[in-house]
Protein backbone atom coordinates (compact mmCIF):
# COMPACT_ATOMS: atom_id res chain seq x y z
CA UNK A 1 0.00 0.00 0.00
CA UNK A 2 0.73 3.29 -0.97
CA UNK A 3 1.95 5.68 1.84
CA UNK A 4 -0.83 8.77 1.83
CA UNK A 5 0.68 12.09 3.17
CA UNK A 6 -1.49 14.81 4.76
CA UNK A 7 -2.05 16.48 1.09
CA UNK A 8 -2.81 12.97 -0.28
CA UNK A 9 -6.05 12.76 1.93
CA UNK A 10 -7.05 16.10 2.12
CA UNK A 11 -7.10 15.73 -1.79
CA UNK A 12 -8.92 12.48 -1.57
CA UNK A 13 -11.26 13.68 0.73
CA UNK A 14 -11.92 16.78 -1.48
CA UNK A 15 -12.66 14.04 -4.35
CA UNK A 16 -14.17 11.36 -2.62
CA UNK A 17 -17.00 13.59 -2.42
CA UNK A 18 -16.97 15.09 -6.11
CA UNK A 19 -14.12 14.10 -8.41
CA UNK A 20 -15.19 16.94 -10.91
CA UNK A 21 -13.96 19.68 -8.29
CA UNK A 22 -11.52 21.54 -10.74
CA UNK A 23 -7.99 20.57 -9.84
CA UNK A 24 -7.06 24.64 -9.54
CA UNK A 25 -10.01 24.87 -6.90
CA UNK A 26 -8.19 21.07 -5.34
CA UNK A 27 -5.60 23.22 -5.15
CA UNK A 28 -6.15 26.45 -3.73
CA UNK A 29 -8.36 23.99 -0.82
CA UNK A 30 -5.34 22.34 0.11
CA UNK A 31 -2.64 24.68 -0.38
CA UNK A 32 -0.61 23.03 -3.36
CA UNK A 33 -0.09 24.24 -6.78
CA UNK A 34 -2.46 23.28 -9.88
CA UNK A 35 0.95 21.10 -11.31
CA UNK A 36 1.01 18.95 -8.29
CA UNK A 37 -2.01 18.42 -7.50
CA UNK A 38 -2.75 17.09 -11.31
CA UNK A 39 0.46 14.94 -10.47
CA UNK A 40 -0.69 13.25 -7.39
CA UNK A 41 -4.53 12.91 -9.20
CA UNK A 42 -2.50 11.00 -11.69
CA UNK A 43 -0.38 9.07 -9.25
CA UNK A 44 -3.51 7.98 -6.90
CA UNK A 45 -5.04 6.52 -10.16
CA UNK A 46 -1.59 5.14 -11.44
CA UNK A 47 -1.50 3.55 -7.99
CA UNK A 48 -5.14 2.34 -7.59
CA UNK A 49 -5.88 4.41 -5.05
CA UNK A 50 -8.91 5.86 -7.21
CA UNK A 51 -9.68 2.64 -8.48
CA UNK A 52 -12.86 4.73 -10.47
CA UNK A 53 -13.93 7.67 -11.49
CA UNK A 54 -17.73 7.21 -12.50
CA UNK A 55 -21.39 9.04 -12.52
CA UNK A 56 -24.53 7.84 -10.59
CA UNK A 57 -27.56 8.31 -12.42
CA UNK A 58 -31.14 8.58 -11.44
CA UNK A 59 -32.05 4.97 -11.13
CA UNK A 60 -35.68 6.33 -12.66
CA UNK A 61 -33.28 6.89 -15.85
CA UNK A 62 -32.54 3.50 -16.04
CA UNK A 63 -35.79 1.74 -15.57
CA UNK A 64 -34.33 1.00 -11.71
CA UNK A 65 -37.13 2.82 -9.81
CA UNK A 66 -37.77 -0.11 -7.25
CA UNK A 67 -35.10 -1.62 -4.97
CA UNK A 68 -35.14 -4.73 -3.28
CA UNK A 69 -33.15 -6.55 -1.17
CA UNK A 70 -33.34 -10.35 -1.46
CA UNK A 71 -31.57 -12.81 0.89
CA UNK A 72 -31.51 -16.25 -0.84
CA UNK A 73 -30.76 -19.69 0.73
CA UNK A 74 -29.51 -22.53 -1.67
CA UNK A 75 -30.80 -26.02 -1.50
CA UNK A 76 -27.30 -27.06 -0.66
CA UNK A 77 -24.43 -24.96 -0.18
CA UNK A 78 -21.15 -26.62 -1.57
CA UNK A 79 -18.66 -24.60 -3.37
CA UNK A 80 -19.76 -25.90 -6.59
CA UNK A 81 -22.98 -24.65 -6.19
CA UNK A 82 -22.02 -21.47 -4.57
CA UNK A 83 -20.16 -20.62 -6.92
CA UNK A 84 -22.55 -21.64 -10.23
CA UNK A 85 -25.02 -19.11 -9.01
CA UNK A 86 -22.53 -16.17 -8.07
CA UNK A 87 -21.91 -16.54 -11.86
CA UNK A 88 -25.08 -16.72 -13.69
CA UNK A 89 -26.72 -14.38 -10.65
CA UNK A 90 -23.58 -11.69 -11.91
CA UNK A 91 -25.09 -12.12 -15.67
CA UNK A 92 -28.73 -10.21 -14.56
CA UNK A 93 -27.87 -6.97 -15.01
CA UNK A 94 -30.86 -6.18 -12.33
CA UNK A 95 -28.42 -7.42 -9.79
CA UNK A 96 -26.34 -4.25 -8.86
CA UNK A 97 -25.00 -5.89 -5.89
CA UNK A 98 -24.34 -8.96 -5.00
CA UNK A 99 -22.69 -10.86 -1.67
CA UNK A 100 -22.16 -14.39 -0.42
CA UNK A 101 -22.94 -14.13 3.73
CA UNK A 102 -22.93 -16.14 6.37
CA UNK A 103 -26.05 -16.98 8.92
CA UNK A 104 -29.45 -18.81 7.41
CA UNK A 105 -28.76 -17.31 4.01
CA UNK A 106 -26.56 -17.93 1.58
CA UNK A 107 -26.42 -14.57 -0.60
CA UNK A 108 -27.93 -11.10 -0.53
CA UNK A 109 -28.74 -9.54 -3.66
CA UNK A 110 -29.64 -5.71 -4.40
CA UNK A 111 -31.77 -5.76 -7.58
CA UNK A 112 -33.17 -2.40 -9.33
CA UNK A 113 -36.21 -2.71 -11.64
CA UNK A 114 -39.22 -0.91 -12.89
CA UNK A 115 -41.91 -2.58 -11.56
CA UNK A 116 -43.27 -5.50 -9.53
CA UNK A 117 -44.12 -7.23 -12.84
CA UNK A 118 -40.22 -6.56 -13.36
CA UNK A 119 -39.46 -8.40 -10.37
CA UNK A 120 -41.63 -11.20 -10.47
CA UNK A 121 -39.98 -12.43 -13.91
CA UNK A 122 -36.83 -12.01 -12.87
CA UNK A 123 -37.52 -13.98 -10.33
CA UNK A 124 -38.90 -16.48 -12.41
CA UNK A 125 -35.66 -16.09 -14.02
CA UNK A 126 -33.07 -16.01 -11.93
CA UNK A 127 -34.28 -17.46 -8.76
CA UNK A 128 -36.26 -21.20 -9.58
CA UNK A 129 -35.30 -24.22 -8.33
CA UNK A 130 -33.58 -25.26 -11.24
CA UNK A 131 -30.87 -22.61 -10.52
CA UNK A 132 -30.14 -24.42 -7.13
CA UNK A 133 -32.51 -21.54 -4.79
CA UNK A 134 -34.45 -23.23 -1.68
CA UNK A 135 -36.17 -19.87 -0.76
CA UNK A 136 -35.44 -16.48 -1.35
CA UNK A 137 -36.87 -13.30 0.83
CA UNK A 138 -37.59 -9.89 -0.34
CA UNK A 139 -37.49 -6.72 1.28
CA UNK A 140 -38.62 -3.68 -0.65
CA UNK A 141 -36.98 -0.22 -0.01
CA UNK A 142 -39.44 2.41 0.93
CA UNK A 143 -36.79 5.54 1.03
CA UNK A 144 -33.02 5.51 0.91
CA UNK A 145 -31.42 7.27 4.01
CA UNK A 146 -28.02 6.41 3.05
CA UNK A 147 -26.95 5.24 -0.37
CA UNK A 148 -23.54 3.71 -1.34
CA UNK A 149 -21.97 6.54 0.55
CA UNK A 150 -18.49 5.21 0.38
CA UNK A 151 -17.22 8.87 1.09
CA UNK A 152 -18.40 8.37 4.47
CA UNK A 153 -15.50 5.78 5.97
CA UNK A 154 -12.58 7.70 7.08
CA UNK A 155 -9.27 6.46 5.46
CA UNK A 156 -6.96 4.52 7.81
CA UNK A 157 -3.96 5.65 8.70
Amino acid sequence: MTDLDEFDRRLLALVRQDNLVPARILAEKIGLSLSAVLRRLRRLREEKIIVADIAIVDPALTGSALTMHVLVQMQQAGPQTMDAFARQIARHPEVTGAWDVTGDDDFLLKVQIGSMEDYDAFTRRALGEDKGVHSFKTMITIRNIIENDIARRPLRD
